[in-house]
């Protein structure tokens, strides 16, 4: 089967930066992961990669900034209450931690830490890299009903 609309296709991947080599992730080793084609569930431009692949194929594609994680926006800093902050213990500048959204927990990077007060950069934490991914497709299937209606594998629920 290849991948398409609906199709939950769970693959590995390495991905490092372009630009200086280093590697950011790398699932192998680990679960797989999966997900459901078309149900904006990762990166757009990298799920759109794996369209008609099989299971088997190996391949790679580097993802500029622009349809990766964007670029480092300037204007990026905020001053949140420490509560809003997903995090126990102390804070230092330069921390990744997760904040709260209306979307769901996001991760931020501490800037400067107050009393009651942080100031967070609100990029992600990729923001304006270059990315490179090798990616091995594992499986490809068609997703359940189940799976359908709630967009993501149920394998992949915890």
């Amino acid at each position: 089967m290849k991948v398409d609309k609906n199709a939950v296709v769970t693959f590995h991947y390495v991905m490092t930066d372009d630009e200086t080599g280093e590697e950011i992730e790398n699932s192998n080793g680990k679960e797989p992961s999966a997900f459901v084609f078309g149900h904006k569930n990762m990166i757009e431009s990298l799920e759109h990669s794996m369209l008609g692949k099989e299971a088997g194929e190996s391949y790679t594609v580097t993802l500029p900034p622009d349809i990766a994680y964007g670029r480092v926006r300037s204007s990026s800093e905020l001053r949140v209450s420490k509560k809003n902050l997903q995090f126990e213990g102390e804070l230092k500048p330069g921390m990744m931690v997760p904040i709260k959204t209306k979307e769901g927990l996001r991760p931020v990077t501490v800037v400067k830490v107050g009393k009651f007060n942080v100031d967070i950069d609100y990029n992600h934490p990729l923001a304006g890299k270059t990315l490179k991914f090798d990616v091995e497709i594992v499986d490809v299937r068609e997703a359940t009903t189940d799976e359908l209606s709630q967009g993501q594998p149920i394998s992949q629920q915890h």
